[in-house]
């Protein structure tokens, strides 16, 4: 009882239970909402060694059957190794005033489902079975620990201290996929300990309080309702509301113990057979750049991604290049422990890296990571970025498609938080060449040559890369079938996909197409082969919803491009040329478009130029980034009518 009146001690929840849920509201004033949480409320209890002890108090209220259907079960998942959840009350109120108290005795506390990364992480389910509209489900839990295991102690609570000992940190976000009437979030923190904290695209009402050598920060919002997704936006906690917390000064601060943690774990140290492998791999190198690369595309093409739980060591700590060298499998930290023991075998100095892929880092020195790469220093002192699990068969030795992303280097130093640059659109060119004839049945003859590189050749590349040998013939003709279902191979060429380290992706292709064009005594009606965007695996950009005439967030695509298409047309005997779609020509922050059909003679040229300028855009870029996909799709279908 005790712990329900602490929790209840805040905003909404100091009022009567049924009264919250009675003045919540219901279909009619939500009618798109399966359920909707009353009240979600979190109290956080900081001890000196950085442990947090979290109690979490929610309630639901269900609005339909859907909503039924999702608390039916109750949920939670932790790492054991880490964490610590206790479901101490789950209690329906039913809308005929009935109340059911559920034995969490019975709480299941199994293995979650895992695909690709198997360390152990589990979840605590408690069955509620059947419930309706009008009914509401108020749970209460308790937590304590986080999110990444590190070296894991024997002791009770040892293992469950954060691995920057002393310190804590938070992201807690505000906002949902249902309305939430309010969200409440304390910390109470010991009065030596500096916390910083900033709220994020919104606001909060706050509150600092001082207590018996504490200090007890709050935050609370009331009426979140769910923002409306546009296609293709930037990740939600880009922009919607959030609280970021944390104790640590700042990245630099971070940065030196991310480099402290793996030194002392011995994460990069060599063994013979390592150093005798990368002997191996740079026989013949010519310089740096030709040395890293050997290195990097070894650790990305022979380092399966297969996460294994190893014991101590899995979080922030990588793991040793002995056991990522002996086992020939992991997860990006792994891969990027890898890589940087062979670039010390070799030589060189080389550290870890932290970054965010798929959403920003803000300042607030929060652990926002997901995803570990590798940082070597060449010999004139700058830093490269390296990252052996984005790059499996892919010429970059950094994806291209992590551009505009943010990163955090452990160097001994330290270093501030930093963001990869935008890699110019002609580094990832796809470039399509044909010639064709039309005969006076409509049979279309022809050859094309595409050649591509950066994450284009990667695109490109995938009819080979992301298939058995015995399924490349099939894939190569598909993609004419996808333009035409008549198209019928008569030869093709390409480089060796073996050799893609050293040189960018080319194939030529021969066909016919029987009845491509309509023919008739009166008129030819076609669009030129290349124009109709043969290969569009690569060309991301058409994936794109551009229904939109405006946007309100950020967007984003999967990298810069550069596309250029150019056919020459031989055409049956006509008489005169009806109708030649005409694109507008754009320059902007987004996209530039430009596109044009001559005719001389009997001979038709089509030229088309498309660049994409970056990976993330700005509301404002979407003007000139719409209009450059809506004039290639309009190419693509928009057909050239001859007169006879």
């Amino acid at each position: 009882m005790l712990f329900c009146v602490i929790l209840l001690s805040g905003g909404l929840f100091a009022q009567n239970i049924k009264t919250l849920i009675s003045e919540a509201g219901g279909t009619d004033k939500y009618p798109n909402a399966a359920k909707i949480t009353v009240f979600d409320s979190t109290i956080v209890d900081v001890q000196e060694t950085g442990l947090s002890y979290v109690h979490i108090h929610q309630l639901y209220k269900i609005l339909n059957a859907k909503g039924a259907l999702d608390l039916s079960v109750i949920k939670y998942g932790y790492d054991p190794l880490s964490a610590f959840v206790d479901i101490k009350m789950v209690k329906v109120h039913h809308a005929d005033g009935r109340t059911t108290d559920y034995d969490v005795s019975k709480v299941i506390d199994y293995p979650a489902p895992a695909r690709a990364i198997y360390w152990g992480a589990r979840e605590k389910m408690l069955e509620i079975g059947r419930l309706n509209p009008g009914d509401a489900v108020e749970v209460v839990f308790f937590k304590k620990g986080y999110t990444y295991a590190l070296l894991a102690g024997e002791e009770d609570d040892e293992r469950y201290i954060p691995p920057m000992r002393g310190h804590y940190y938070d992201i807690v976000e505000f906002f949902s996929n249902e309305p939430v009437l309010e969200k409440y979030y304390e910390v109470i923190i010991p009065s030596s300990k500096e916390l910083q904290y900033e709220f994020y695209n919104g606001e909060v009402r706050s509150s600092v309080k001082f207590g018996d050598n504490t200090k007890i920060y709050s935050f609370t919002k009331r009426d979140i309702l769910p923002m409306k997704r546009e296609s293709g936006m930037v990740a939600w906690s880009d922009v919607a509301p959030k609280l970021l917390l944390s104790t640590s000064p700042d990245w630099y601060a971070k940065s030196m113990w991310f480099y402290g943690v793996n030194e002392d774990f011995g994460s990069f140290e060599s063994t013979p057979e390592i150093d005798a492998k990368v002997n191996e791999i740079l026989k013949g190198a010519k310089n740096e750049m030709d040395s890293i690369a050997k290195l990097t595309h070894w650790c990305a093409d022979e380092i399966r991604y297969s996460g294994i739980s190893m014991g101590e060591g899995e979080g922030y700590t990588l793991h040793t290049g002995d056991m990522t060298f002996t086992d020939r499998c992991g997860v990006c930290k792994d891969k990027a422990g890898m890589l940087i023991t062979m670039l010390r075998a070799a030589g060189f100095k080389s550290y870890a890296a932290m970054t965010m892929a798929g959403s920003r880092i803000d300042y607030i020195p929060a652990d926002q990571f997901n995803h570990s790469v590798t940082v070597v220093q060449l010999h004139n002192g700058e830093y490269m970025i390296l990252d052996p699990t984005w790059v499996p068969g892919v010429r970059e030795l950094w994806s291209s498609r992590e551009q505009q992303q943010n990163y955090l280097m452990g160097l001994p130093e330290g270093a501030d938080l930093m963001e990869t640059p935008i890699s110019p659109p002609e580094n990832h060119y796809i470039y399509i060449n044909g010639t064709s004839e039309i005969k006076s049945d409509g049979t279309l003859t022809g050859t094309f040559t595409i050649e591509a590189e950066g994450q284009s050749d990667a695109s490109v590349r995938g009819v080979f890369s992301r298939a058995p040998i015995a399924t490349w013939q099939d894939n190569l003709e598909k993609e004419l079938l996808k333009v035409s279902p008549n198209a019928i191979l008569k030869d093709v060429t390409h480089t060796k996909n073996s050799d893609y380290q050293n040189t960018p992706v080319k194939m030529t292709y021969t066909y016919e197409i029987p009845n491509y064009a309509v023919v008739t005594e009166d008129e030819v009606i076609f669009t030129p082969f290349v124009a109709k965007g043969v290969y569009q695996r690569a060309m991301g950009h058409l994936y794109t919803n551009t229904s939109y005439d405006e946007r309100t967030y950020p967007f984003r695509t999967g990298c810069s491009l550069l596309l250029e298409m150019n056919e020459e047309v031989k055409l049956p005997k006509y008489k005169e040329v009806v109708y030649l779609p005409e694109a507008e020509t754009v320059s902007g922050t987004g996209a530039d478009y430009s596109g044009a059909y001559e005719v001389s003679k009997r001979k038709l040229t089509f030229n088309q130029k498309v660049t994409i300028k970056k990976r993330v855009f700005q509301p404002e870029d979407w003007s000139s980034f719409k209009t450059a996909v809506d004039n290639q799709r309009y190419m693509m279908e928009e057909p050239v009518i001859l007169a006879r």
